[in-house]
């Protein structure tokens, strides 16, 4: 496998796409998103001006709409550093300014764990990835006695799920389906007990849910779960990291395991995932989940078979600071380097 720069854009966080749009939609950690085309760029949106952009704060994530009319963006809100989820409308190949709306908000307590991803999932939802606040242990100021990723009251170190549609009561709606709709917790809730999930996906054949969960001093993790039975699921933060007891304790319900973890013995620092390889310009790579290490960043697979890593690899390539991973609508993988810029992962 081969490297293809595609662009020399750097700071680079994210990626979309558009239903029928060839073009590729780069979020930067600064602010500005850029379309990506034919070896062209032009810009679409610049939320510099609205957004902190230090250490893990910016523009974290961005994702398109179903119909690809609405451009939703996670950024961290200027003084506070707030998760803030704003709706745009997406025509002519722009973002209307003029038609911004506040989706939701989270507090930041400290400048690190912001989470990031935001995508909408196989059921039209809308999916948040929010990390536990910040600082370490999952303790101090604004976290809860058990940890925010076990506390059900708050949505910090957990994935929500919304529906970004406005009703004349509130900005969005609560799936009728999500854990704790109903009750028991905050009803944005999907999944819980997490530190940092800078990075998630949906294989998109089967749906699988896939967790890149970043680790404290010892391990990172990758999180396999199928989607029809993801809702509620604990993954443990802080009461283990990875597979390993962290506080210790039991944790609420049955609480899953991570499927595949590396150590920092190893170089790894910050794990980011990547996604299922769905392309077909390399047959060898399809079914693999893609992820690489901010710290260690040679790009690596692995293969599930029956709920078990059949294979683990390295692919031999590799860039600097690697931050993200892209998918086209052909299901080719990108590369976002914030050091060196995006790249097309490509046959040899």
């Amino acid at each position: 496998m081969t490297l293809t720069k595609i662009s020399d854009l750097k700071s680079g966080t994210a990626m979309a796409t558009r239903p029928d749009d060839a073009a590729l939609y780069l979020a930067q950690q600064s602010g500005q998103i850029t379309a990506l085309e034919n070896g062209q760029s032009r810009p679409v949106l610049d939320l510099s001006g609205r957004l902190v952009n230090n250490a893990e704060h910016g523009l974290l994530g961005l994702a398109f709409s179903p119909d690809g009319s609405k451009l939703y963006v996670h950024f961290s809100a200027a003084g506070s550093g707030d998760t803030t989820l704003e709706e745009y409308a997406f025509t002519n190949g722009q973002a209307d300014v003029a038609s911004r709306r506040l989706v939701f908000t989270a507090p930041d307590l400290q400048y690190n764990h912001n989470g990031g991803d935001l995508t909408f999932g196989p059921d039209g939802n809308l999916y948040l990835a929010l990390g536990d606040g910040g600082g370490a242990n999952d303790e101090g100021s604004g976290h809860a006695p058990e940890g925010n990723g076990q506390s059900l009251t708050t949505v910090l170190g957990k994935i929500i799920r919304i529906d970004p549609r406005p009703t004349q009561a509130a900005q969005y709606r609560i799936p009728p389906d999500n854990p704790f709709a109903t009750g028991g917790g905050s009803p944005e809730i999907w999944v819980y007990g997490l530190r940092n999930p800078w990075r998630f996906s949906f294989d998109r054949q089967t749906d699988d849910v896939w967790i890149a969960d970043v680790g404290q001093n010892a391990y990172e993790e990758v999180n396999l779960v199928p989607f029809a039975s993801a809702a509620g699921s604990n993954f443990g933060w802080p009461l283990q990291e990875g597979a390993h007891d962290f506080r210790g304790g039991a944790a609420a319900g049955s609480t899953v395991l991570p499927i595949h973890e590396t150590t920092h013995a190893d170089g790894n620092c910050a794990i980011t995932g990547g996604y299922v390889y769905r392309g077909t310009r390399i047959p060898d790579l399809v079914g693999s989940y893609l992820y690489t290490d901010y710290c260690r960043p040679v790009i690596a697979a692995i293969q599930v078979l029956d709920g078990q890593v059949v294979v683990a690899r390295d692919l031999g390539v590799s860039a600097t600071q690697i931050a993200s991973f892209g998918q086209d609508n052909g299901g080719e993988l990108y590369v976002i380097s914030q050091s060196e810029g995006v790249f097309r992962i490509d046959p040899a």
